[in-house]
């Protein structure tokens, strides 16, 4: 796990100087260690610098240290992340003759480029974000994992002679702390994260920075540099297969015993509910050691799961640690947590307070169970969106006007709005998703929404047109290609696999692990298992909705049933109330700074009206909608990015 950064074609060095602070902003990501590379001291000749901070994990010696060069080949690899399957790589390549002097993942990854080219893609099992300089083809392979675990950003700056060159790096932040990228604000993502809460890519917050796709590679000349970005991974279309428990658990198995490599101290983050228990047992299961466990315990009775964890690691009989966080700790750590945001989002402060704490006990990887949910039916989604389509479908002869009259009457039946303001849940969306006619991917977007499309336009009266559903134009006709003719639980399971997951909770879950300099990863998200249990019939799959059985008789085998029979939870704070008590003031000196929130692309008028409604107690307004604004806003305001 590392941060890179780098420059591809015809600059000077005053570009070389940009990427070395671009690197020292990203000293988080890897605090072991840093290097630097340049393919040609000639100035005047395109070339490519890659700029690399160490987090080691995998060969702790400076032999693992990158960039990393092939001398026969002349190839240089510039990476961020890891690759499970090195090993099995490594025996295959050493049957073809090739020789290796260190221990690493890394120098797997550069003889695997050497033998099969950008074919080597495909044999990665991994999270990676990557750049390989190709010498005999005068080009750079950029290239990030399947689901998109590991982040990739890339600009196109102009030089003083009009040279195009192409700058990237692991964060957003990096690329503006080098200086050479305009601090202006996307109004096309600005549009998409007033919609879900997060910036949906390729576009990132910052205009002009764009994020490498998911399961994408380009391939630069560093003669004329541009980025075509083009697809080796596309997630899997929705088989009928009948549900192989035994396959099932194999595969978790063999992606959990593959992930607990690591050359320092690991861990794995385990809450109590079904995702990480079964995490945590699978890990038991590989008999590799003893397992450490570690549970986030709370001071308030109502969000502490400490005990459930508990019951776990008592059965499982891990080395278990409760870290205990206040309430006071944890709102001392709000600032740090926003600070460790790479873009703005409404979610990341719980998963930055989780690793901040394992880390600071002494754990540099864990892992942990995202991905649960979207591969098995766990969400709300998977009921509201089917559902919403059925009724479209049947709705799809009514007239608009007569749509929308109906649905004024019920507002009216169920009290309206309060002090001019309407409930933004989903009987305050109901208009939207009648609009969606029984589209998928519409009706998915309509759930998420964090405000009602006629609120979006009062919060910014000029939306992107390049934006629909809260999508950019080229992921909408992406995902609705993707959905066409699928069944509709496999067709909610993709979306939150590209959406939910893929824009927002693996890149939170890299900017606040990275922040505390702890590597996170992720077993329930490796693309072998996607692939696999895409393959099964839907109702083995997903039913009953919401308890995800296919996976707790795969992966929580020899654990008493008893231990989950609760109702879903995740590792939840009392944001609502804060937000009303002790954060209102910051929240306040934020939202009131009318200055700031213009500068954010905001009308003043109608985050004021947002912040009022919500203190005075509003119906249909939870705290996730203040605090969206609050962190666009900060944001945007700490980071100097302006509308």
């Amino acid at each position: 796990m590392c941060g890179i950064a780098g420059a591809l074609g015809l600059f000077g060095a005053d570009v070389v100087d940009a990427l070395g602070r671009a690197a020292r902003a990203m000293a988080h990501r890897g605090p072991d260690g840093f290097g630097a590379w340049t393919s040609s001291a000639d100035a005047g000749q395109p070339r490519a610098h890659f700029e690399h901070r160490r987090l080691s994990i995998i060969d702790l010696s400076s032999a693992a240290s990158q960039p990393m060069r092939d001398a026969a080949s002349g190839v240089v690899v510039c990476f961020n992340g890891e690759i499970y399957n090195f090993r099995e790589l490594r025996r295959e390549l050493e049957g073809a003759g090739a020789t290796f002097r260190t221990s690493s993942d890394t120098e797997v990854l550069l003889e695997s480029y050497v033998r099969w080219g950008e074919g080597c893609l495909e044999r990665l099992r991994g999270m990676f974000a990557l750049a390989l300089f190709d010498p005999a083809r005068r080009c750079v392979l950029l290239a990030r994992d399947r689901l998109g675990e590991k982040p990739l950003y890339w600009v196109q700056v102009r030089g003083p002679a009009g040279h195009n060159t192409i700058v990237f790096a692991s964060e957003v932040r990096a690329l503006l702390a080098s200086g050479l990228v305009e601090r202006k604000l996307a109004p096309d993502a600005l549009a998409t994260y007033l919609w879900n809460g997060f910036v949906y890519g390729p576009q990132s917050i910052v205009a002009g920075v764009r994020e490498l796709p998911a399961g994408s590679f380009a391939r630069v000349e560093l003669a004329t540099p541009a980025i075509e970005p083009k697809r080796y991974w596309t997630p899997p279309r929705s088989g009928a297969r009948a549900l192989d428990r035994a396959e099932l658990a194999e595969k978790l198995q063999e992606s959990v015993r593959l992930q607990l490599e690591s050359d320092v101290p690991l861990g794995v983050f385990l809450s109590g509910g079904v995702d990480s228990s079964a995490v945590a047992n699978l890990a038991v299961r590989a008999g590799q050691g003893r397992v450490r466990t570690f549970n986030i315990a709370f001071d308030v009775a109502q969000f502490d799961e400490s005990p459930h964890a508990r019951a776990v690691a008592q059965a499982l009989g891990t080395e278990h640690t409760e870290l205990r966080v206040s309430g006071e700790r944890f709102l001392g750590s709000i600032e740090a947590a926003l600070r460790a945001l790479d873009q703005p989002t409404f979610d990341g402060v719980n998963s930055y307070v989780v690793s901040r704490a394992v880390r600071d006990a002494g754990v540099v990887v864990a892992l942990a169970g995202t991905g649960g949910d979207e591969l098995f039916g766990g969400y709300a989604s998977f009921r509201q969106a089917p559902r919403g389509r059925r009724i479209g479908r049947k709705l799809a002869h009514v007239p608009r006007a007569v749509r929308s009259g109906a649905v004024k009457a019920l507002e009216v039946v169920r009290g309206g709005s309060r002090d001019g303001f309407k409930p933004q849940t989903r009987w305050g969306k109901l208009g939207d998703a009648l609009d969606a006619d029984g589209d998928i991917v519409a009706l998915y977007q309509v759930a998420y929404a964090l405000f009602s499309r006629d609120f979006q336009h009062e919060l910014r009266p000029a939306l992107d047109p390049r934006v629909a559903w809260g999508l950019p134009q080229e992921r909408r006709a992406e995902l609705a290609q993707l959905c066409a003719d699928e069944r509709d639980l496999h067709a909610v399971s993709l979306l939150e696999l590209s959406g939910f997951l893929g824009e927002r909770l693996l890149r939170d879950t890299d900017a606040a692990g990275m922040a505390a300099s702890i590597e996170v990863r992720l077993p329930l998200v490796d693309f072998e298992l996607v692939e696999l249990v895409a393959q099964y019939e839907a109702q083995a799959r997903f039913e009953p909705l919401g308890r995800k059985q296919a996976l707790r008789d795969a992966g929580l085998a020899g654990l008493d049933p008893a231990l989950f029979e609760r109702p879903k939870s995740g590792f939840e704070m009392p944001f609502e109330r804060w937000c009303r008590n002790e954060l209102a003031g910051s929240i306040d000196s934020v939202l009131s700074d009318a200055q700031a929130v213009a500068a954010a692309g905001l009308a003043p008028a109608a985050v004021q009206k947002l912040w009022k409604a919500f203190q005075s107690g509003a119906p249909g307004l939870y705290w996730s909608r203040v605090w969206s604004l609050f962190a666009l806003v900060w944001w945007c305001r700490e980071h100097r990015v302006s509308a």
